[in-house]
């Protein structure tokens, strides 16, 4: 999509003016013969942008907040356009980090999957881990999918992953993480003991098609020893002071 089309819909996207992105978007949607592409091609990017320009300083917190509630609703309103596929016979589970854009990145990677034959169940945020725990080993889903971790919540994440590696739930699912602090910190995704990393939704759905089931660690063998566990540096990344 040519980045003029882009820049039509962030002018009224910053300036909080809900019709004219509306107008913006269904402009475009009779343009296209696949709306999957205003996903990524429109309401991602902006999604980023707003992100960006927030982080940078360059836009306050009610421009941010206006801006990812308009992207929001009109993800609402293009979802219902999107193509579907038949059921693939696959599960995942959607989780996102506290926060508007967060759950706007959880929810458009969610649609996106329901279009290609997913089963998918979006929880949200603020889930407590235990929840999440059972919630995996009721559904043995394919995929749990980590949206848009911040800096102060990858400590979580990794108790999280831990944990379910810890107790044997569901031991083939992969664990993929994306967007948020990963895609600003290096190698943060092995470190939370993610299986796999996607940078936006369009990764992630290639790579959730490809991903074969997980291989779980062996049982160990020979005699039981009670063995002090080896506590873990603490995640300390460049992202923690963005």
């Amino acid at each position: 999509m040519p980045s003029s089309i882009l820049d039509e819909y962030l002018y009224p996207l910053l300036a909080g003016n809900r019709i004219g992105c509306r107008n913006v978007l269904n402009n475009r949607l009779r343009m296209t013969e696949n709306p999957t592409s205003l996903y990524y091609d429109l309401l991602w990017p902006a999604m980023e942008r707003v992100d960006n320009l927030y982080r940078q300083d360059r836009i306050n917190k009610v421009t941010e907040s206006m801006a990812s509630r308009i992207n929001r609703f009109l993800a609402d309103q293009l979802q219902r356009h999107l193509p579907t596929q038949e059921a693939n016979g696959k599960r995942i589970i959607v989780l996102s980090a506290p926060g508007e854009p967060e759950e706007l990145g959880a929810q458009m990677c969610s649609d996106l999957f329901e279009s290609r034959g997913w089963e998918v169940y979006f929880i949200g945020s603020d889930v407590p881990n235990d929840e999440v725990q059972t919630l995996c080993g009721q559904l043995r889903p394919e995929i749990l999918l980590i949206f848009g971790t911040q800096p102060q919540g990858a400590p979580a994440i990794r108790q999280l992953v831990d944990r379910i590696r810890e107790i044997g739930i569901n031991p083939t699912m992969n664990i993929m993480v994306s967007g948020g602090v990963y895609n600003r910190a290096d190698g943060l995704w092995k470190e939370v003991g993610a299986d796999l990393f996607a940078k936006n939704a369009r990764e992630a759905l290639a790579m959730a098609e490809t991903a074969e089931q997980r291989v779980p660690e062996p049982p160990r063998t020979g005699p039981s020893k009670k063995r002090r566990r080896r506590r873990r540096p603490p995640l300390v990344t460049n992202a923690d002071k963005n």
